[in-house]
């Protein structure tokens, strides 16, 4: 990580402890729906997706849950580091502002693209077939989602679906299954972060 990059990472991750503890003073975290939350990944998660993607040639990656940008910083450094580009998806458009800022001062602004709208409906628009996904919204659409950015997966491509332990939600109990039940997917949980499924999409 360079110097831009890793100042970003450290404001961000000062954001994410200030959010933490005033979630321990206050566990309603008020009633917005989310949207001013942060609700990021975590450093180890950020680290693993940032590994998984740099191994990648020249990946397209897609981002599901841009929230205000963290793991977008990331995905970024590994695009540009292995040629690869990053489409990110925000149902916020306050939200991928802020997260479009911060690419700018990482000096990552050439190798992602901020879309804002319903992600379901956004998926089948994608120029190109995906290799890398990081799934991270709300749970309920995890497999919406899934069922839509299936088709547009390329063989040998990595799924990362967040919060898959703990008190995981419905929705991300649904994906667990779901996701190991689709044609030519391999998919293992590991206890990284709040717990994160990484699946391969090989067809036979």
């Amino acid at each position: 990580m360079d110097d831009k990059i890793s100042a970003v990472l450290d404001a961000y991750h000062e954001k994410i402890r200030e959010e933490r503890e005033n979630h321990r003073k206050s566990p309603s975290g008020g009633d917005d729906g989310g949207q001013n939350r942060f609700m990021a990944v975590g450093p180890d998660t950020g680290q693993l997706i940032n590994i998984l993607a740099r191994n990648l040639n020249s990946p397209s990656i897609l981002e599901i849950g841009t929230s205000f940008g963290y793991s977008g910083i990331w995905l970024a450094e590994a695009a540009r580091a292995s040629g690869g580009r990053v489409i990110t998806m925000e149902r916020y458009e306050h939200k991928s502002a802020y997260a479009k800022e911060m690419t700018q001062k990482a000096g990552l602004a050439d190798h992602i693209d901020f879309w804002v709208g319903d992600a379901v409906e956004m998926i089948p628009a994608l120029p190109d077939k995906v290799d890398f996904v990081l799934l991270d919204l709300w749970k309920d659409l995890y497999v919406p989602c899934l069922e839509a950015f299936y088709p547009k997966l390329n063989p040998g491509a990595i799924i990362v679906a967040d919060n898959m332990l703990g008190r995981a939600a419905p929705g991300a109990i649904a994906y667990g299954k779901a996701v190991r039940a689709m044609p030519g997917i391999t998919s293992v949980v590991l206890p990284v972060g709040s717990g994160i499924e990484v699946s391969r999409y090989e067809p036979r």
